[in-house]
């Protein structure tokens, strides 16, 4: 899954008016103009930089140079469950 299919099913699974809201800020961040307008709202700027934030994150490389490795964890955890006897 690319970050941007991640980000995308993240704001699918939001509640309407939640998903409308981040949809906008991420919309600001991405421009100049917007960004300047963040700057003014420090709470919104905090949220939309959380949210560009977690975009990237989403990206396996940028996870894996940050240290986590999703594939890793899930077969750590298949081997744990195989270990102890579990399905």
């Amino acid at each position: 899954m690319s970050a941007t299919a991640g980000m995308d099913a993240f704001l699918r699974a939001a509640p309407a008016p939640q998903r409308a809201g981040m949809r906008a800020l991420l919309a600001l961040a991405g421009r100049p103009r917007g960004r300047r307008l963040l700057d003014r709202v420090p709470l919104a700027k905090q949220a939309a930089w959380s949210l560009l934030a977690m975009r990237r994150y989403d990206d396996p490389e940028v996870s894996r140079a940050l240290g986590w490795d999703a594939a890793e964890v899930a077969e750590r955890g298949r081997s744990l469950r195989r270990a102890e006897g579990r399905p």
